[in-house]
């Protein structure tokens, strides 16, 4: 559970990324509202106070032009075009014009300007394709254009702006990381728990501690651990019992019906039932088996799958047909492993006979699949019988269930695919079975490849 904890699994989690985003998001989406909210704020006060500026501009501007004697007037030009940034020129009906963007803040300072100057006061982005910030004034009989630098009227965004930005959105983002991974880390480990849960593993105690809701989250859920492994106990000693007390009067009775005077037919009868019943008491005892998949060792599959073909090939009347890749390697217990290959063999021969009724023929194939999601060793068993219907399907993998139509003539406990698929899920895999479109009843299986370092 530590290694867990020190793992970076968290950041691979859906719940931490939608949770950052969500919050990096909400709070940058606050930083921009702001944003806007302040630069509404401060226009009125930034348009007047740009405005006295330029009045105050254009009032110099035009006293020292009619004051100026008419020699200096054009070195008095150059130097407030030098000096200053403001550049005289005369309006001439040639002049190509560009007016302003009608902005909310270029409304407001042209109202304030047309107020404090004229009402014919006229505005340019650009004249004859120079660009600036251009006003019209009046000089006696003759207008004038004064042109200032953009800078005056918009400043550009200066390098502790975007350094404020840059540093505002760092902050916001590892705030966000941190918050995400405080809450998502107690989920995970729930999460993760619930998995070695499933996987019949017994998971470490989780932390009881953090707040009030995460603790008795914890707490209730390290009960649960404590109750369903008390509870596989029992049910182990309890299915132990009974095997040992039925077993005993079984031989007895097969001891009884060896030793009797009953004819053969009978004793045939007998004898097949108390076979049954005693196969019945280990497929129960089977189920009920706890795993201990910290014994898992490495296993090559394709022998395993080999040698079980082999027992099943003196059956008389089972055909079994294999297609396996050889050297597939798997982490799992043998023992569990050809319990579960002989129970699909066995199924198949139970319930899925050929048309003939007598004959069963049954398809293995072993593969290594490498493309698509589910990347492992891949492993099909098929028959050619009558399949299970469609409606049956989905509660066949439960315990103690049968297909009516393709099971109704058949003798069994309906603990087999529910022992197959617990088996598979201890180790790692994932089972669906389906009815073939030509003919047959399918289990398909992918366990994780094992890889040697």
């Amino acid at each position: 559970m530590q290694s867990y904890l020190n793992s970076p699994e968290w950041l691979r989690s859906g719940l931490f990324w939608r949770t950052f985003i969500m919050l990096a998001m909400l709070v940058m989406t606050s930083m921009i509202v702001w944003f806007v909210s302040f630069r509404s704020l401060e226009r009125t006060p930034r348009a007047q106070q740009l405005s006295s500026q330029v009045v105050s501009i254009v009032t110099i501007t035009r006293a020292a032009l009619t004051h100026s004697v008419p020699e200096t007037r054009r070195e008095l030009l150059l130097d407030l075009a030098h000096e200053e940034g403001i550049r005289i020129h005369l309006v001439s009906e040639h002049d190509k014009v560009e007016v302003q963007e009608n902005t909310a803040f270029f409304s407001e300072l042209s109202q304030m300007l047309r107020v404090k100057l004229s009402s014919s006061t006229r505005f340019a982005k650009s004249v004859n394709d120079i660009k600036g910030f251009w006003i019209s004034f009046d000089i006696d009989d003759e207008q004038y254009w004064l042109r200032l630098d953009t800078d005056r009227i918009e400043p550009p965004m200066t390098l502790p702006v975007i350094s404020w930005a840059t540093a505002s959105l760092i902050l916001t983002l590892l705030g966000a990381a941190v918050i995400s991974k405080l809450i998502n880390d107690p989920l995970s480990r729930v999460s993760h728990a619930a998995r070695l849960l499933a996987q019949g593993k017994q998971p470490d105690p989780l932390p009881e501690l953090g707040p009030k809701e995460i603790r008795e989250t914890n707490a209730s859920f390290n009960s649960m651990v404590e109750d369903l492994a008390r509870i596989e106990t029992d049910r182990t000693i309890i299915l132990a019992g009974i095997s040992h007390d039925l077993r005993t009067p079984l031989a007895r009775m097969q001891l009884e019906v060896e030793m009797s005077n009953l004819d053969q037919h009978a004793r045939l009868g007998m004898q097949s039932d108390l076979s049954q019943m005693d196969a019945i008491i280990n497929q129960f005892l089977d189920y009920a088996k706890p795993l201990d998949s910290h014994g898992f060792t490495a296993i090559n599959i394709s022998d395993l799958l080999v040698q079980v073909i082999s027992e099943y090939a003196r059956v008389n009347h089972l055909q079994i047909r294999s297609d396996i890749a050889p050297g597939q390697l798997m982490l799992g217990n043998a023992t569990e492993l050809h319990r579960m290959f002989s129970n699909l063999i066995e199924n198949a021969s139970r319930y899925g006979k050929n048309p003939d009724k007598i004959s069963t023929i049954v398809e293995v194939q072993c593969s290594r699949k490498t493309k698509g999601k589910k990347q492992g060793i891949l492993i099909s068993f098929r028959d050619y019988g009558d399949g299970a219907p469609v409606e049956d399907m989905n509660r066949l993998l439960r315990p103690f269930t049968r297909a009516d139509a393709s099971r109704s003539q058949a003798n069994g406990s309906g603990l087999g695919l529910a022992i197959v698929d617990r088996i598979i899920k201890r180790h790692r895999g994932r089972l669906r079975i389906y009815n073939h479109e030509d003919r047959g009843f399918v289990a398909v299986m992918i366990f994780p490849e094992y890889k040697p370092e």
